[in-house]
């Protein structure tokens, strides 16, 4: 697992536990979109430093095996002119280009496997942001609507012309029933973060299993025996 998952990680834990205490569900998930934007854009600039430095590292490497092909062609010319000496130069010359060329291809896999790693990493917060934004879009709008629906009750119960009992049953009613639906959304708020830590943490389990397969088959490879 990299060190941008293990933050990662801690940070969606430290959100699930954060939400079963917070009084503004909204305004929290506002400031974990908020981390999590930064931690993009931070990871943007990282894949574009390893695409660079791969591609110079695969610059290298192939320039090596150009300079290994160019000196055996000088060697068969030498030797052809009886210059022995000097194809043993050439020869000497080509094995180091060999070596440059197999040290640089070494740095080049690892680094487009980095590549590939932090492209997929990239994908998942991306995924990960734009589900938790759709989320906080749907629970603002209801407490809005909440909102603007008491202000409503509040505003018809002032315009009466005197307090009957009957009218003031039903304002206690309203009142009531206006408490419960705002009980009720900050449940479904809370109960959306449990939801999508859930989410994240299965998608979390099924990259490491995944993981653990691929090296007990490496291992496989190389004669061990589970």
């Amino acid at each position: 697992m990299s060190i941008m998952r293990r933050v990662r990680d801690i940070t969606v834990a430290t959100l699930n536990d954060r939400l079963e205490k917070a009084e503004d569900p909204v305004r929290l998930i506002d400031q974990f979109l908020w981390a999590t934007r930064e931690d993009i854009i931070q990871a943007e600039r990282l894949y574009q430093q390893y695409a660079s430095h791969s591609n110079y590292l695969k610059a290298q490497w192939l320039q090596a095996e150009q300079q290994k092909e160019k000196r055996e062609q000088q060697a068969l010319t030498a030797l052809k002119a009886g210059e022995e000496q000097m194809a043993r130069i050439a020869l000497h010359e080509k094995a180091n280009c060999e070596e440059r060329s197999a040290q640089y291809r070494e740095l080049y896999e690892q680094s487009r496997q980095n590549t590939i790693e932090l492209e997929e990493q990239l994908r998942e917060m991306r995924s990960e942001y734009q589900m938790v934004y759709d989320k906080r879009e749907y629970y603002a709008a209801r407490m809005e609507s909440l909102r603007l629906q008491q202000r409503m009750n509040a505003r018809f119960s002032e315009g009466g012309l005197g307090i009957q009992p009957g009218s003031m049953f039903r304002r206690m009613e309203d009142r009531i029933s206006d408490m419960e639906h705002e009980a009720k959304s900050l449940r479904d708020i809370r109960r959306m973060g449990q939801e999508f830590v859930t989410d994240i943490g299965n998608t979390v389990h099924t990259a490491i299993e995944k993981e653990m397969e691929q090296l007990k088959r490496k291992l496989e490879k190389e004669g061990w025996k589970p």
